[in-house]
C-alpha cells in the first residue's frame, strides 16, 4: 500500500504529527511519500520518499492530508479525479472533515487491513460566461461583491424558472459538506454531509424575508448579475477568486461528475464533531 502526504506546514506543530503518523504507517509495512518541497523540514524522517507532488499522488493508494479542512480542499479536486480517498488528520481548530485528532494517530494502523468507512461527498461544478474553465468545489461556489462594487442585484434561476430576485452582498451555493462552513457563517442550515443536494444561502441581503433554500442534487441553476456600471463580483470555489464577472454576466453551477471519498478511521460521527466543536458543552450540573 502506497500513502501520499499532503501536510500543511504552517499549521502548528504539523511536522511533529507528520513525523508521528509516519511512525505509524512504518510499523504497518505502509509506503509513504511526500513532495520534494518539504525536504528541508521533513527529510530526517525515516523511510520518506521524496517526489513530484502529481506522480506521487497518482500512484497513492490512499492520501493523507495533514492540516485542517483546507488542506483537504487544496488535494480534493485531484483526488475526486483519480478517485483516491483522503483521511485527514486534524491540526487546527474545527476540522468537520478530518477523521483524526492528533491524538488518534495510532489508528492510522487501520489502513493496512482495510478497517474503515468511506463517506462519498458530492461536489459541485461552476462556469461563467466569458470564461472556457469548468471548476469544481468541494464546499460551495460563491458570487460576491469585489472591492468596487458596494451591493448586487442577483436573479436565480432552477432548470429555467426564476426562483429568487435579490440584493445582496453575494450568494453562496454549497454541498452538504460545504453547508459547515461559509453558508453556516451566513445563517444556513447545517446538512448531514452525505446528503445530495444544493444548498443556496444570501450574503447580506436588503431585504426582511431572506431564507436559505435547498435545491435537489439534479437541479440546474443559473445566476445572473447586475452591477452598477464599471462594478464587479467574485466567483469563488472553496475559499479562491477564479474569475471576475461583470454586470450581466450568468454562473452556471450543477452536480460535478466528480465525487470525494473520505476515509472515517475513528468511528467518530458528523454529530460528535458539531457537538464538540461548535455547541458549549453542559456542565455536569446543567445534564
Amino acid at each position: 500500500m502506497k500513502v501520499f502526504l499532503y501536510p500543511n506546514l504552517s499549521k502548528n506543530n504539523c511536522a511533529e504529527y507528520t513525523a508521528e503518523a509516519c511512525e505509524v504507517l512504518k510499523s504497518c509495512g505502509i509506503e509513504y511519500s511526500v513532495s520534494e518541497k518539504h525536504r528541508d523540514v521533513l527529510g530526517n524522517i525515516e523511510g520518506m520518499i521524496f517526489g513530484h507532488t502529481e506522480e506521487c499522488m497518482d500512484s497513492a493508494d490512499i492520501i493523507i492530508a495533514i492540516g485542517g479542512d483546507g488542506t483537504i480542499l487544496k488535494c480534493a479536486g485531484r483526488a475526486s479525479r483519480l478517485k483516491t480517498p483522503i483521511l485527514g488528520i486534524n491540526c487546527g481548530r474545527l476540522g468537520f472533515m478530518a477523521s483524526l485528532e492528533h491524538s488518534q494517530l495510532h489508528l492510522l494502523k487501520h489502513l493496512k487491513d482495510g478497517d474503515y468507512t468511506i463517506s462519498r461527498r458530492m461536489m459541485l461544478k461552476a462556469s461563467a460566461s466569458g470564461d472556457d474553465s469548468i471548476y469544481t468545489a468541494l464546499n460551495d461556489v460563491v458570487i460576491s461583491r469585489s472591492d468596487d462594487c458596494k451591493i448586487s442585484d442577483f436573479e436565480v434561476f432552477k432548470d429555467g424558472h426564476l426562483v429568487s430576485n435579490l440584493r445582496a452582498n453575494g450568494v453562496i451555493f454549497s454541498t452538504a459538506t460545504g453547508a459547515s462552513a461559509y453558508s453556516m457563517s451566513a445563517g444556513g442550515p447545517l446538512i448531514e454531509p452525505e446528503m445530495q443536494c444544493i444548498e443556496f444561502t444570501q450574503i447580506c441581503p436588503h431585504s426582511l424575508f431572506a431564507r436559505s433554500m435547498i435545491f435537489s442534487a439534479d437541479s440546474e441553476i443559473k445566476v445572473k448579475c447586475h452591477t452598477s456600471d464599471n462594478a464587479h463580483v467574485h466567483l469563488n470555489v472553496d475559499g479562491n477568486i477564479v474569475y471576475r464577472l461583470s454586470d450581466g454576466d450568468d454562473i452556471c453551477i450543477s452536480r460535478a461528475d466528480e465525487c470525494l471519498d473520505i476515509i472515517d478511521i475513528s468511528g467518530g460521527s458528523f454529530f460528535s464533531s458539531v457537538n464538540s466543536k461548535l455547541m458549549r458543552p453542559l456542565k455536569d450540573t446543567e445534564v
